[in-house]
């Protein structure tokens, strides 16, 4: 996905780089494969908001992802490359020899035309989901699941992939993209290749509407509220904070680590920051 910069005619495309969207092949979706996603604004079925600088954005519509990749033995031809407006990955749309069409994440070197398939028996190329007791070790993978046929959990955003690093028994070693190593079953499926749009790090959004068409709203400082607002405000200037940082409970945010242990925790081999 090539990327293009733009004349600076005014302030909001000075520092713009956008894709140019060459990839796409189609720019309506399957109807039957969407259904209407609703907006809350961060709010809760009280009407409180619990999470805080969302609201407000372009009106969006749900694509329906098939992150099971369940037809195991049926082939199908890959018709179209979509975009896909809640991700920053593309969708490619399959459709099977029994005339059923479902979306799947569209990984790189994937194109209109080829076939893709899924099952024991697939073969290793980009697009293909297989367990991961039936791929070779060394292979790069994403769309991985984490509990058998549950679908696909791990590794699903632009550019990102994960590498199978070794298998025992029951368990294989996976190098995920932050680095952390952890133990997933053979028996989970995982689709072959990296994820595509790579070049979505390359991206700028030029101007703050920008991020008000994603429905993300202003950040406010701490340091620039009152202290009854924030826990680093006050003072009669600029300055920073007179305490530890935290966030507007006053809970640690930096240093002092906050993440509650998981059920999960015992599968991680090696953590991220090690």
């Amino acid at each position: 996905m090539p990327l293009k910069e733009f004349v600076p005619t005014s302030a909001g495309v000075r520092f713009k780089i956008a894709p140019t969207f060459e990839e796409i092949t189609k720019a309506k979706p399957e109807k039957r494969l969407v259904k209407i996603k609703k907006k809350r604004g961060g709010r809760n079925s009280q009407g409180k908001i619990t999470v805080r600088r969302r609201g407000g954005g372009h009106k969006q519509k749900y694509r329906i992802i098939d992150w099971k990749r369940d037809k195991d033995g049926v082939p199908a031809k890959v018709v179209a490359i979509e975009y896909d407006p809640n991700r920053y990955a593309r969708l490619a749309l399959l459709s099977y020899l029994d005339g059923e069409k479902r979306y799947i994440i569209c990984p790189v070197d994937l194109k209109v035309g080829d076939i893709v398939t899924s099952g024991p028996e697939s073969e290793i190329k980009p697009g293909n989901a297989l367990p991961i007791e039936n791929i070779p070790v060394g292979t790069v993978i994403h769309n991985i699941e984490l509990t058998p046929g549950k679908g696909a959990q791990l590794v699903r955003s632009a550019g990102a992939a994960a590498q199978l690093m070794a298998k025992d028994n029951k368990f294989a070693h996976i190098r995920l993209p932050s680095g952390e190593v952890r133990l997933v079953s053979v028996k989970c499926k995982a689709t072959i290749g990296q994820v595509g749009n790579v070049e979505r790090e390359g991206i700028s959004i030029g101007k703050a509407g920008a991020n008000r068409w994603r429905g993300r709203r202003p950040k406010v400082r701490g340091v620039a509220m009152n202290p009854c607002d924030h826990p680093h405000g006050g003072g009669e200037a600029r300055s920073t904070p007179g305490r530890p940082s935290s966030t507007p409970w006053a809970k640690p945010a930096l240093g002092r680590k906050t993440r509650k242990p998981k059920h999960s925790d015992k599968m991680i081999v090696k953590r991220r920051r090690e």
